[in-house]
């Protein structure tokens, strides 16, 4: 159950680690919970029942509130053995217990859910990170710059992260059929399964004609070929790993010193487009958010360098 350089001070009961594994496969199986986001909840779950053992609990019977309370405490004090855990992870971690506590009702392992009202810690509102639009020019340029095969792919991939807003899975994942070029518009498949139709500007249409024309077929000639729209040297799908040694190559070419992700390139379109005056809902929609408070994160951006011109340019900003 628990792999080497992992086992807790104390074991958990068999009880307590078959509950664990029928509920991660409920997660898996029923829920469709996304691989990264499993691999976390096990972690955090098998640090939760290590926690119960080395009080004695065998059993949820007698498991109360000020465990999980506990156990919270725990994660943020760390230990010699655990590090200290920020107020997201923190958070992550008591949502895992919250859903294993309400699974273990709902199968009838216990008569009463006692985790429901412990509340996650409130994580710092963070701004995301984007960069100006030259910087942006800058790295397309680079992406492209020899006309190869693999740069015309480069040069489209990175036009479509951050002409379109989407997310490196979203990208790699893209088929050729879910872009309409005559139309300008693409199919992606985001978080949950959930699909939607974002347009694809004029730069991302050329970007991926000349990939189509003059770049893909170079590539899957290597391979046996496939529907994907991004494919490596082999002719199989481009992988995300693959896809961000895409953008650091891009960067250093570009001879950009600012830090650089394929999320960096989703919070600038983001934010550009708050600049330009969209409203918050459609960049909403553009970005696949569930909730308009995500995306109004963004508009702190766009708040804090209004802030920043004013004081730089205001003649009493300073006063």
């Amino acid at each position: 159950m628990f792999e080497p350089g992992l086992e807790p001070e104390a074991s958990p009961s068999p009880e307590l680690q078959a509950l664990l594994r029928a509920y991660l496969d409920h997660l898996a199986v029923e829920r469709g919970v996304a691989a990264n986001t499993l691999s976390s909840y096990r972690r955090d779950l098998r640090r939760y029942l290590a926690h119960l053992a080395a009080t004695g609990r065998t059993s949820l019977d007698g498991v109360g509130e000020s465990d999980v309370t506990g156990f919270l405490g725990a994660l943020r004090a760390g230990s010699a053995r655990h590090p200290a855990l920020g107020a997201s992870s923190a958070a992550r971690a008591v949502v895992a217990v919250r859903g294993f506590h309400r699974f273990a009702l709902r199968e009838g392992a216990v008569a009463d859910d006692v985790a429901r009202g412990v509340r996650p810690p409130s994580a710092p509102k963070r701004l995301p990170k984007a960069v100006g639009v030259a910087e942006v020019e800058a790295l397309l340029e680079a992406a492209g710059a020899d006309g190869s095969p693999r740069a015309l792919r480069d040069r489209a991939l990175l036009e479509v992260l951050y002409g379109c807003g989407a997310r490196i899975s979203e990208a790699v994942g893209l088929d050729v059929d879910d872009v309409d070029l005559d139309a300008g518009a693409a199919r992606l498949l985001g978080k949950g399964g959930k699909e939607r139709l974002v347009p694809v500007g004029r730069f991302a249409r050329e970007a991926l004609a000349a990939y189509l024309v003059r770049g893909r077929p170079a590539l899957v000639a290597h391979g046996s070929g496939g529907p994907a729209m991004f494919v490596n040297a082999r002719g199989g799908r481009l992988s995300r790993q693959s896809a961000w040694v895409v953008l650091r190559a891009a960067a250093e070419r570009a001879g950009l010193d600012v830090e650089l992700s394929p999320h960096t390139l989703r919070h600038s379109f983001a934010t550009h487009l708050l600049d330009g005056g969209a409203d918050v809902r459609v960049v909403q929609e553009l970005l696949g958010h569930a909730s308009v408070a995500t995306t109004q994160i963004y508009t702190l951006v766009t708040v804090e360098r209004l802030r920043e011109v004013y004081a730089a340019a205001h003649p009493r900003a300073l006063g």
